[in-house]
């Protein structure tokens, strides 16, 4: 009769595969993720053909693109098509008011990077409505 007590052998549990596992799960999430990046400025485009008039409101500041990449505000010609000039021209239209909307008009030739810079001065001086103008196409176009 053996009365020597046996060795117990203490179980333990193997961690190396279960960290394989969780690390390949982050990377797949990480991966597969998207991650949403959201402007400063909200930009409501109208739809073409549809006309909508909300009443109560003030005129709207009217910010035009020309074709050759020159700016007027309210129908009214700025010295030149710079950043600082527009900021000034409209600022000195809207005042502190900052819940104004601003009409984007822009001429179908006009450069992209003009419209850009006028979307990008609107949104730096706070303006949170910013509506880019349309006009209904013809059928059949």
């Amino acid at each position: 009769m053996n009365l020597r007590p046996r060795r117990r052998e203490d179980p333990e549990i193997n961690l190396i595969s279960l960290i394989d596992v969780i690390l390949m799960l982050v990377i797949f999430f990480m991966l597969s993720s998207t991650f949403v990046d959201e402007g400063r400025m909200r930009v409501q485009l109208p739809a073409a053909g549809e006309s909508r008039t909300v009443a109560g409101l003030t005129e709207p500041i009217v910010v035009t693109v020309t074709q050759e990449g020159s700016y007027r505000v309210n129908n009214r010609d700025l010295v030149n098509s710079s950043r600082e000039t527009l900021r000034a021209a409209v600022a000195e239209v809207a005042g502190s008011k900052r819940d104004a909307r601003v009409v984007l008009r822009a001429d179908a030739r006009a450069t992209h990077q003009a419209v850009i810079t006028a979307m990008d001065v609107m949104g730096r001086m706070g303006f949170a409505q910013l509506d880019v103008a349309t006009i209904e196409q013809p059928p059949g176009t």
